[in-house]
């Protein structure tokens, strides 16, 4: 896979999601089926190693053998694939990027280190030392919300001057006056926002999403995105319902029962009902959506977003 400019790096791209069997082992062959789902309906992109892929649980070999997955049947269907090479260590980090190189993704994405808040010399010795070690392919810089060092609209741009290496940026996004601010930004690096407000983030010149939406429907997602694109106003009013189910349903998981984001990941993708066999688990010590909560939100979901569910072309 070619190596992805800023300006190529768009679209409703779909992330990886954990599968689980009962022992906590991963289950690679439902890990085969989920990314030939993603195929089938054409999604924009995949990502490997996000907080829904539960990064942060793999051992090395793990590591290795979701990605080289990913990378053959990702090349195979001929869709744009990044890697996460995100760890709370920056060393283990460093190692991730340096042998799945190899794979040849679209793009790299990475994290700050994470025991320590890193001063401003400190993110830019990792990145450039994660860009230099990376060349010629890209780094997306994912900066969560629950990052312990949130990013600034100028420093995002201090980043972009300094590490031509890094093109895009994944971030909780914001409202008008935080686009207003970013517009320096937006013209030197793709970003990419939450699936929930897609439409609303495209209007004010984000190039898409590593989407949450996707794992409720790959599909429906990627017919979304392609919605805004051909018409957006009614891509605006389409998110007008997301947002309200996504309020009423999605967040309360995490506001109200105290689950991890992940967690809401991998319950939204139980009730989108795509891959058979997911469970919403996720590995220890953390805690999924129970059984009730899953059919809820399934019932939800259909109520709120009927065309989401309906069969693609390629069924």
């Amino acid at each position: 896979m070619k190596p992805l400019r800023s300006d190529e790096i768009r679209g409703s791209w779909a992330t990886l999601l954990l599968p689980l069997n009962a022992d906590d082992s991963i289950d690679y062959g439902l890990l085969a089926s989920e990314l030939d789902s993603f195929a089938a309906v054409k999604v924009s992109g995949v990502y490997s190693n996000g907080s829904a892929g539960e990064f942060y649980t793999q051992s090395e070999a793990e590591f290795d053998l979701v990605n080289e997955l990913l990378a053959t049947i990702c090349e195979k269907a001929g869709i744009a694939f990044q890697i996460g090479a995100s760890h709370m260590s920056p060393q283990i980090s460093r190692e991730r990027l340096r042998r799945s190189k190899a794979l040849k993704p679209s793009a790299f994405q990475v994290t700050l280190p994470d025991w320590f808040v890193p001063s401003w010399s400190e993110i830019i010795a990792f990145l450039d030392t994660m860009a230099a070690e990376a060349a010629p392919i890209p780094l997306i810089l994912y900066n969560p919300p629950h990052a312990k060092r949130r990013l600034l609209p100028e420093e995002w741009l201090g980043i972009a001057e300094a590490v031509p290496g890094v093109v895009g940026m994944k971030v909780p996004g914001g409202d008008a006056g935080w686009y207003r601010t970013m517009q320096p930004v937006l013209s030197r690096l793709s970003v990419f926002i939450p699936g929930h407000t897609l439409a609303s983030g495209l209007s004010r010149g984000a190039l898409g999403a590593y989407s949450n939406v996707a794992c409720l429907s790959p599909a429906g997602a990627q017919r979304w995105y392609e919605l805004c694109i051909a018409d957006p106003a009614a891509g605006l009013a389409l998110e007008t319902r997301i947002l309200s189910f996504w309020q009423a349903h999605v967040a309360p998981l995490i506001t109200g029962q105290g689950l991890a984001n992940m967690a809401a990941d991998k319950a939204t993708a139980a009730a989108g009902g795509w891959l058979p066999g997911l469970s919403p688990r996720l590995r220890w010590p953390y805690r999924g959506a129970s059984a009730e909560t899953i059919t809820k939100l399934a019932a939800a979901a259909r109520a709120a977003l009927p065309e989401w569910f309906l069969p693609s072309s390629s069924d």
